[in-house]
This record gives structure tokens, C-alpha cells and sequence, in this order.
């Protein structure tokens, strides 16, 4: 079965959880269409691996670009919201790296840079120009 795995090289012969694909609607669903139509072929220097409708990962741990979120259950009013590129991003560091989600954009995008990529900011960098296809709604301060 390993020799299989490592032939195909499939996320079904990975430890990675699978991911979640999100369902955005109306302004949400046009601005990640023109996000997805321009993703960047490296992030933080990994590889684009695989992408479709609302989800784009790059390397091996991935990094996970997923837009059409929800908002982030801890986002309150009064979060910090870190400015990268004229991209505001409210961050949250998980088990094995960080998860960043935009703020005040008509659709949420979520990007999940594991450990192995530090400095995980870096990965936003790469992908600004991508993120500011989905319009902004408020900017955050």
C-alpha cells in the first residue's frame, strides 16, 4: 500500500484531514471565481498542488487558500486585524501553524500555513494580489 501511496501521491494516502470546500453566494461566489482564475504557481515557496471552484493548496504539509468562509467564530468587533499588502488579516495560531482569515471583504478567505513555512506571514505576501480580487467591503483598522 505505501509503494501505491507514494506512487499516486493522493491525498487519500495522506495523514492530512481533508478539506472542507465552502459554498459562497452572490458577491462572495463572483469574488472568489476571480480569486481562483489568479492563483500564484508558488506560496512561501511551494508548489501549486491542486485547485478547484473554492479551494487551492500548494506543498506538502499543505498550504490550504479556501475562500467563501464563514467568519471566524472568535472574530469580535475589538480583534486585531493585521494589514499585509493592503490585505487585513485576522489571525488565529492552530496545533501546527496559523490560520489567517480576511476581513471586511465581501467573501472570506481563509489560508491555513503549517509550521514548516515559518514565517507564516509570508504565505500572505504571495497571495495578496490573489485575495484582492474578492472586493473590499470595509477595510479593516
Amino acid at each position: 500500500m505505501l509503494a501505491v501511496c507514494l506512487l499516486a501521491g493522493t491525498a487519500a494516502c495522506s495523514n492530512e484531514e481533508p478539506i472542507t470546500h465552502p459554498s459562497p453566494s452572490g458577491s462572495a461566489a463572483a469574488g472568489c471565481q476571480a480569486a481562483m482564475a489568479d492563483l500564484p504557481q508558488t506560496v512561501a515557496g511551494a508548489n501549486l498542488e491542486d485547485h478547484d471552484g473554492t479551494v487551492a493548496t500548494w506543498g506538502g504539509p499543505r498550504i490550504v487558500l479556501r475562500c467563501g468562509v464563514d467568519k471566524p467564530a472568535k472574530l469580535e468587533p475589538t480583534s486585531r486585524c493585521d494589514v499585509i499588502n493592503d490585505v487585513g488579516w485576522f489571525a488565529e495560531q492552530i496545533e501546527d501553524g496559523w490560520r489567517f482569515t480576511t476581513i471586511g471583504r465581501a467573501g472570506n478567505v481563509e489560508v491555513t500555513v503549517p509550521a514548516t513555512y515559518a514565517p507564516e506571514a509570508d504565505a500572505l505576501v504571495d497571495l495578496s494580489a490573489t485575495v484582492k480580487k474578492v472586493p473590499v467591503v470595509q477595510p479593516c483598522q
